[in-house]
């Protein structure tokens, strides 16, 4: 047994966690760029208790999922900060930690870029950062990925270092309570999914596993809640634990094949990474579990799928199939669309599985896929109907 553990310097959980960010900034400097999501007014009195603390800021607004020139645009808004402060969801985040990075290091993202990039090391310590998420999914915040996305290329890829890490991930759950019905969806079923790829990946551990079975029950027995009620504290605060174990398992234990194909669908068509998961997730688990009973049935992963179920629906003697079934009727309840109404189609699947074969999240599957296995994945999930 070998593995590795890695994660923010400080996490800080719960409420007040956000106003525990303002101290730690300023401790930290008293110039800030301040990354915000498509809504800088909702970062407006965080960046007051700032300035209140002697720290200026420049705000920095990501409108979407981010590019590449996007941060570009991010190192040169303000070169100077001391420190940087991601205030948001995961696009904001992942901006927020891709910009740190560069002004730590120089240079430009295609330096450090995987697959489409040079795929150089960072090397040097990214400009200390501070993450805030405001939704609860990606688990962005504990992660030492920053996931960007090529228009020239067409595919999401990721500048990776340890180096980019955040000084403090404070996560307050309160800040998740105005989150509209379809986000919360979108986004805790990505939690979902980086809960259960990294519990059955081939790098999966023990540290990891506890993290990914705490988060698992608390998916099940909140996720529809916090959507169908959005101000049930409780239920917000069981998302955002799952979320955040999702990113330190993620972390430490890698993703899988949903991800790897989320990776290439998110860079070619305007779908929501969240969705675009949930999309995958339960024609991923059904082949991976196809592909295990036929090519290698003592593998030592195969009874975790069981467990996943039993963590999922409450049954003690639940099948691995169960398991399928909660997820795509979740998935029904939460009016997931399938990938079609994101503008895939049949003629896309030769080109979208060949590039997923490259993406960095396959390799921790917990077998290799097949192409053909890949392209009926692709089916299922975009037609919406079970294969």
């Amino acid at each position: 047994m070998k593995f590795e553990f890695a994660t923010a310097s400080r996490i800080c959980f719960g409420p007040g966690a956000a106003a525990e960010a303002v101290e730690h900034a300023a401790a930290l400097g008293r110039r800030a760029l301040l990354v915000t999501g498509r809504d800088a007014r909702r970062a407006e009195p965080w960046r007051a208790r700032l300035q209140e603390r002697g720290v200026s800021t420049t705000v920095f607004s990501v409108p979407g999922e981010p590019t590449l020139g996007l941060v570009r645009e991010g190192v040169r808004a303000d070169p100077d900060c001391q420190l940087v402060i991601g205030f948001g969801g995961g696009s904001a985040l992942d901006a927020a930690k891709a910009i740190a990075a560069l002004l730590g290091n120089g240079g430009d993202p295609l330096d450090y870029a995987e697959v489409i990039g040079l795929g150089r090391p960072i090397t040097r310590p990214a400009r200390p950062w501070i993450a805030l998420p405001t939704t609860a999914g990606t688990g962005t915040e504990v992660t030492r990925n920053a996931v960007l996305r090529s228009e020239e290329h067409r595919v999401k890829v990721s500048l990776r270092s340890p180096h980019l890490l955040p000084s403090l991930a404070a996560i307050d759950p309160g800040l998740t309570l105005d989150l509209p019905r379809e986000i919360t969806a979108a986004t805790g079923l990505d939690a979902l999914t980086q809960l259960l790829e990294p519990f059955v990946s081939c790098r999966a551990n023990p540290l990891a596993d506890g993290f990914c079975r705490e988060g698992l029950a608390r998916v099940a027995r909140s996720l529809r809640r916090a959507c169908d009620c959005g101000q049930d504290y409780a239920a917000r605060e069981d998302m955002a634990l799952a979320s955040l174990c999702g990113g330190l398992a993620l972390a430490n234990a890698g993703l899988g094949a949903v991800h790897g194909l989320a990776a290439v669908l998110g860079g070619a068509f305007p779908a929501p990474h969240g969705a675009v998961c949930a999309s995958l997730l339960a024609p991923v688990m059904e082949a991976n579990l196809r592909a295990l009973d036929q090519r290698a049935p003592g593998h030592p992963v195969r009874p975790r799928f069981a467990e996943v179920a039993r963590l999922l629906t409450g049954h003690p003697g639940a099948a691995a199939s169960d398991g399928i079934e909660w997820v795509r009727q979740l998935s029904r309840d939460l009016a997931i669309p399938p990938l079609s109404s994101w503008g895939v189609r049949a003629a896309d699947f030769p080109s979208l599985a060949e590039k997923s074969l490259a993406a960095s999240s396959m390799k921790a599957n917990p077998l290799p896929l097949e192409l053909g296995e890949i392209l009926a994945i692709l089916q299922t999930a975009t037609s919406g109907e079970p294969g």
